[in-house]
């Protein structure tokens, strides 16, 4: 089993190179990472591996994630984002 990374590292995973990604990611982390079961903590740790430009093209919608668990976690992510 991969390790869970400390909540600080995770934190730092989630300054990105992009506005949009910051606003989604940080908040996120610190609201609802916590509550996560520990496999969906890996995944989102998974997610955080992601380059930029296609977090960025799932996030906005422009394209789907081919990988079904970070897909349900994208869609999760964005389900928690308030508008």
């Amino acid at each position: 089993m991969t390790q869970l990374f400390p909540k600080s590292r995770l934190k730092w995973a989630c300054r990105r190179g992009m506005l949009e990604l910051d606003v989604l990611l940080g908040p996120f982390v610190e609201e609802a990472f916590d509550e996560l079961p520990d496999p969906e903590k890996l995944i989102f740790q998974r997610l955080l591996e992601v380059e930029d430009p296609d977090l960025f093209a799932w996030f906005m919608g422009h394209e789907k994630c081919p990988d079904p668990e970070l897909n349900k976690m994208v869609q999760f992510i964005l389900g928690r984002v308030k508008v």
